[in-house]
């Protein structure tokens, strides 16, 4: 009988064991189909930015005209790059630090990646 017990708590462990792991990945994935997919008004909010900021360099709807780096060439995990680049300015194209607010910057982070990334 105690052998029994000893099985039915192993079983139990595993049960514990793999419920945990499945709720940490289902939340893994969902986290991802979040950052896949921003909110419309953060897009439309860094699209607007854009268009006053950017675009005259970096070109209409994000498509550039080959004078500049391409913003939808940008991944997800490039995040810290596109700060850098925007808030000390790299090249040709001047330091936005100071002149953009924070989210600012976030929107037009946001618009970039749901027009690439």
């Amino acid at each position: 009988m105690r052998g029994s017990n000893r099985g039915m708590s192993l079983f139990r462990t595993i049960g514990i064991a793999t419920a945990a792991l499945m709720a940490i990945l289902t939340a893994g994935g969902t986290q991802a189909q979040n950052a896949a997919k921003p909110d419309p008004a953060k897009v439309e909010a860094g699209e607007n930015v854009y268009n006053d900021y950017c675009q005259t360099c970096h070109g209409q709807n994000l498509v550039s005209t080959g004078q500049t780096f391409d913003l939808r060439k940008l991944k997800p995990e490039e995040r810290e790059r596109f700060l850098r680049a925007v808030l000390m300015g790299k090249g040709q194209m001047p330091p936005w630090k100071g002149v953009l607010e924070d989210a600012q910057i976030d929107a037009v982070w946001a618009y970039v990646m749901s027009r690439g990334g």
